[in-house]
C-alpha cells in the first residue's frame, strides 16, 4: 500500500463529512447563498497568498532539485492562475482586488494560515509536506465528486470545473508522487508526524468551508 493511501484512510471520516457539508452540497443544488460564496472566495484569496509562501518554503527545503522546481512552479501558479480565477469572481461580485485584500481575515483563515506557516518555517520537509498536501488533494477529490452532480449555477460550476480539471489533477499527482517517495526514506516516527499534520490540515479544510458557509466573524 502506498503511503498516500494510508494518509487518505486516516482522513476518510473528515472527507465524508466535507462532502456532506451544506457549503458543498449547496454548490451543486444551488442552495448556497451567493453571499456565502463571495465570503469564501475573498477569504480563499487571502489564504492563497500565505499558501504560496508555504510552497516556496517547500521548494527551499526540498532535498531534490526536480521537486524544488515543481514547488517553485506551484508557488507561482498559486498566485497567477488561482488569482485569475478569483479575480474573475471578483468582477462578478463588483469588487476590485484592492477592496478584497482590504477585507479582514476571518478567524479560521487566520488560524489555518498561521498553522501552515509555523509548520513550514519550523519543521522538516516531510512534516511540511504533510501539512500542505490536503489543500491540493482534497480540492481535487471534491472537484471530481461535485462534477458528477453538476450545478445549475454557472458561477458555482466554474469553481467546480477548475478543481475537477485534468490539468489540476496532474498537479496533484505530482505532489502525491513526491509524498510517496519521501515516505520511503522516513522512520515510522517521522511518518507518524507527517500524518499528524495531514490530518490537522484536513480538519482545517473542513473548517474553511464551514467558515464560508457561516460567514464567520470575530466574536469580539
Amino acid at each position: 500500500m502506498r503511503y498516500t493511501e494510508q494518509l487518505w484512510r486516516a482522513i476518510t471520516p473528515i472527507y465524508e463529512a466535507t462532502l456532506k457539508h451544506p457549503f458543498l452540497t449547496g454548490l451543486t443544488d444551488g442552495s448556497l447563498p451567493r453571499e456565502a460564496f463571495e465570503f469564501y472566495v475573498i477569504q480563499d484569496a487571502h489564504y492563497l497568498r500565505y499558501y504560496a509562501q508555504c510552497l516556496s518554503l517547500a521548494a527551499a527545503k526540498s532535498p531534490d532539485d526536480g521537486w524544488r522546481m515543481t514547488f517553485n512552479d506551484h508557488a507561482k501558479n498559486a498566485i497567477v492562475v488561482e488569482r485569475a480565477l478569483h479575480e474573475s469572481f471578483f468582477k462578478e461580485f463588483g469588487l476590485t482586488p484592492a477592496q478584497v485584500y482590504a477585507t479582514p481575515l476571518a478567524p479560521t483563515c487566520v488560524a489555518y494560515t498561521h498553522y501552515l506557516l509555523a509548520v513550514c518555517y519550523a519543521r522538516p520537509f516531510h512534516e511540511l509536506l504533510g501539512a500542505i498536501l490536503p489543500c491540493y488533494w482534497i480540492y481535487w477529490e471534491v472537484g471530481k465528486a461535485l462534477e458528477k452532480r453538476g450545478s445549475s449555477n454557472p458561477l458555482y460550476q466554474r469553481w467546480i470545473d477548475t478543481y475537477a480539471a485534468e490539468e489540476y489533477g496532474a498537479v496533484v499527482r505530482e505532489v502525491l508522487a513526491i509524498t510517496d517517495a519521501t515516505a520511503e526514506t522516513l522512520t515510522d516516527a517521522q511518518r507518524d508526524a507527517m500524518q499528524e499534520h495531514f490530518v490537522i490540515s484536513s480538519r482545517y479544510e473542513w473548517m474553511f468551508w464551514d467558515m464560508g458557509y457561516r460567514q464567520e466573524s470575530w466574536a469580539v
